[in-house]
């Protein structure tokens, strides 16, 4: 069933590290498979001051050394293996949050740099696709910006999308990088995959709750939107 949106402010979400509370899952599932290549484990602590995409140049600089075509395809599903092995847990109150949104009218999609079919069997296994209008993972090899998928991810919601009253939450620096990319606007959750030092770089507002990134992003673009007019 397609819900009526009734305003012109939408929602992207993203998905790992943002919606899915597994900042802790990556790290154990590269702790996994970092020996088959040599790498020594890492901190969440490390974790969050390095990751980056391409996910391949990540693991270049964990190693100190450029990994082979063969290395990568092997360790990637290793990794990804790993990480399905682990419970999909969502943020705390971030259902809530988004049946409040859909209350109001507010439309939301998931963009993620996931492979596709993983990410729509764990978006179904924790129940919020019916309160998302699209979700998109990567198809294809790994990528060096999110920036190419968002602008695809609007299009295919429709001629209607403002790109100017779009909220791009995330976690990451790629995330803001991404909705300047397209003129939407930002807002970085401080618990993902990057920390908040990394993150105060981006040119974004950043907080430590999704409440708080969807407050702040709507008022933002409320405020637009008022300047535009």
């Amino acid at each position: 069933m397609t819900h009526r949106i009734t305003s012109p402010v939408r929602v992207v979400w993203d998905w790992n590290g943002t919606v899915r509370d597994d900042v802790a899952d990556h790290v154990a599932a590269l702790n996994a498979t970092l020996p088959a290549l040599g790498g020594r484990p890492v901190t969440v602590e490390d974790y969050r001051a390095k990751h980056r995409v391409p996910i391949r140049a990540f693991y270049d600089e964990l190693l100190g050394r450029t990994i082979t075509d063969a290395e990568w395809q092997a360790n990637d599903a290793a990794f990804l293996a790993a990480l399905d092995a682990r419970p999909v847990r969502l943020r705390s109150g971030v259902r809530q949050l988004m049946m409040h949104l859909r209350a109001r009218g507010i439309g939301q999609s998931l963009l993620s740099l996931a492979p596709h079919d993983r990410l729509e069997r764990e978006v179904h296994r924790v129940g919020i696709g019916a309160l998302m209008d699209r979700v998109d993972g990567r198809h294809g090899p790994s990528v060096t910006s999110k920036a190419p998928a968002l602008a695809a991810h609007l299009r295919a919601l429709g001629a209607g999308v403002d790109p100017a009253r779009v909220v791009v939450i995330g976690d990451s620096c790629d995330d803001a990088v991404a909705a300047h990319a397209v003129g939407a606007f930002p807002v970085l959750h401080t618990g993902g995959l990057h920390s908040a030092q990394r993150l105060a770089t981006a040119g974004a507002p950043l907080v430590d709750t999704l409440a708080e990134a969807v407050e702040t992003g709507l008022a933002a673009v409320a405020a637009r939107t008022t300047d535009a007019t």
